[in-house]
Formats: C-alpha cells, sequence, structure tokens
C-alpha cells in the first residue's frame, strides 16, 4: 500500500502543476487521455471534455467520479493603469488568493506571470491594508511586465476573457501532509488514477463493472450533468471532506457525505459506506456539508436515475491553499477498493 500512496502523491503532484480552471481544461484532459491509453484503457471524451474509463468487469455497473477543474479566473478587463479586474471562475473569497502568484493565458497561447495584489497594497503608502473590503474592485492582477496603461497590456496580446491560472503551490512534508491549491479535486481525481493502474496490473479483481468519470465544470454546477451511461446503478462521487467547525473529518481520514446543500444522498449506499468503512476498521468520519455541491447532484439535476453517494479526504482550508494527508488518501483508496 506504500507504494500505492506514494504514486497517488505524485499523480497528485503531475496534476496539480497543470493549470485547469474551469472553461479551460483542454491540456489536462489530454494528459488523461495518453495517461489512460498508455495504461491500455480504451478512452472515451464527451463533447463537453470529461472523460470516461471503463475499467471492466460485469454487472451492477459503478461510476466513480472526480472533477478536473479548479477554482481560476477570467480578465474582467484591463484598467487604466494595465492592471487587470478579475471575474473569479468558481466560488471564492478575494482574500484567499490575494499575494498569490499566477499566470495569464491568452487565447494565442502565450502566457504571462502576475501577481494578485490589493489595489493599496503598501502598508508603508495605505492605512486601508487591513480594513480595505477585497471584492473584484480592489484585488487585482498586477502584470510581470513593463506596462503602464491599457494600451501597454493591450499590446501584450493580452483581452478581456484570457484565464488566469493560481500557482498551487504544491508541498509535501515529512509528516505525511501534502499542501496546494486545487487538492480539490485533485487529489482524488490521482485515488482514481491508482485504481486504475491497480486494476490494469492485475492487483484488483473487479466484481462488478466499473467506469471512471473525470469532469469539468464542476466548480460551476454541471460537470457531471453529461456523460452518464444509461444503466449506471450506483454513483460515488469521489471529491473532499471539509474540515471545520463541528465536522469530525479531518485530513487523516476519509469523509462520508450524508447530506450537503442540496439534500441527503441516497441513505442504502451511504450506509453501505458505513458498513464497509467500520468492517475495514478506517478512520471515516460522518459529515455534512450545507455549503457543499458534488457531481452526484449535477447528475440527478439532469435526470440520472442510481443510487448516489459523496466520500473523499479530509482537505483542510478548502478552496483556498488546501491541506491533506497520505493517510487521508490511503483510507479513501481502501474504501473504494471494497466497493468495487
Amino acid at each position: 500500500m506504500t507504494n500505492r500512496i506514494t504514486s497517488i502523491t505524485n499523480n497528485i503532484i503531475k496534476l496539480c502543476a497543470i493549470p485547469s480552471p474551469t472553461g479551460f481544461t483542454n491540456t489536462i484532459e489530454g494528459h488523461l487521455k495518453t495517461l489512460f491509453s498508455e495504461m491500455g484503457y480504451t478512452v472515451y471524451q464527451t463533447k463537453k471534455g470529461s472523460i470516461r474509463v471503463r475499467l471492466g468487469g460485469e454487472g451492477h455497473p459503478l461510476l466513480l467520479s472526480a472533477h478536473i477543474d479548479t477554482l481560476g479566473a477570467m480578465v474582467r478587463s484591463i484598467k487604466d493603469n494595465g492592471r487587470l479586474r478579475l471575474a473569479k471562475l468558481g466560488g471564492f473569497p478575494e482574500n484567499n488568493i490575494e499575494g498569490e502568484n499566477c499566470i495569464i493565458h491568452t487565447r494565442e497561447g502565450r502566457q504571462y506571470t502576475g501577481t494578485v495584489q490589493l489595489t493599496h497594497s503598501s502598508v508603508h503608502v495605505y492605512d486601508d491594508v487591513n480594513t480595505l473590503k477585497r471584492d473584484d474592485t480592489t484585488v487585482e492582477v498586477v502584470i510581470d511586465e513593463c506596462v503602464k496603461n491599457a494600451q501597454d497590456t493591450e499590446k501584450l496580446g493580452i483581452m478581456a476573457g484570457d484565464v488566469i491560472s493560481f500557482d498551487p503551490r504544491t508541498v509535501v512534508t515529512e509528516a505525511g501532509f501534502i499542501k496546494s491549491r486545487h487538492l480539490d479535486d485533485k487529489a482524488s481525481a490521482s485515488i482514481l488514477i491508482e485504481l486504475a493502474k491497480a486494476v490494469k496490473e492485475g492487483e484488483i479483481t473487479l466484481n462488478r463493472r466499473v467506469d471512471l468519470l473525470f469532469t469539468n465544470y464542476e466548480e460551476v454546477g454541471h460537470g457531471a450533468s453529461t456523460g452518464i451511461p444509461d444503466d449506471i446503478d450506483e454513483m460515488v462521487a469521489v471529491d473532499m471532506g471539509a474540515v471545520g467547525d463541528d465536522l469530525k473529518t479531518d485530513e487523516t481520514c476519509v469523509s462520508i457525505c450524508f447530506k450537503d446543500s442540496s439534500g441527503p444522498y441516497d441513505y442504502q449506499l451511504t450506509t453501505k459506506l458505513i458498513t464497509i468503512a467500520k468492517k475495514e476498521h478506517l478512520h471515516f468520519a460522518l459529515d455534512t456539508y450545507p455549503r457543499y455541491g458534488s457531481d452526484a447532484g449535477a447528475a440527478l439535476r439532469s435526470g440520472m436515475d442510481a443510487a448516489f453517494a459523496l466520500i473523499g479526504p479530509g482537505v483542510s482550508a478548502s478552496h483556498g491553499y488546501e491541506r491533506t494527508h497520505k493517510l487521508g488518501l490511503e483510507n479513501t483508496y481502501q474504501l473504494l477498493l471494497k466497493l468495487l
């Protein structure tokens, strides 16, 4: 198992290094297509861009989903001083990106680095640095180019609608913690990749048919709204568990969510997951996430007729600079193994 967790961790590092804000996922889609093809799988891609892989098996079809899109931003407008006003991709407060390095991706394929800063960023100049409200009028991108006005920026080829990705700053500590932006949901996508490797290498014998679905547009609510086979019996969205308040989830456990903002998850399938976790003596938590939505919810709203559940490793500081632990990855991987 140690080798599998090391491989999952390496998967996370690779995936987090590929910029993939919602709507800008072509590169990571291509990475997954190549990866699964090299494993020997047939890869299906929806018109929307989601990647689906059939691992094999017969009967009682199960779909495991993870999303490959992340938080990010787009250029809303170019300011008179040459800096950029942002339009957010996904839900996060501006203070979660303040001071972060970023890349501006132009539609012609050019890339420019920059930093997300307050308009009043210097404590030696402004007396409202601590109190200034953070929103799209006060948080901007400063481009690492000599620009003085909007015309200078436009000459670089930057325009409204260009995508902005944030530096993931992925770090793996000696104590087993993984710190990075975009662990939501590249940690769980990495777990599903490792499951596919284990099946192909003969380590796992499937007791049912299993499909993997890697979606885009999850961060804006319609990730798994298409691309799901009609005959699926059960769908498990493999995402993340949130840490905080009175919740029991932490970074070392697998979270089983019984309810989120769209309502309760399937009672029988959730109970099955709890029973497996108890039988296997996994470190797990059972929680509700009232400000959370998943690909299972998107699939249901689009008419999917299947049982549905949500699990994932515990992730702290969700939609910020996130953190999980190798034990959380292991507990999630083990729970999925026993469901196959």
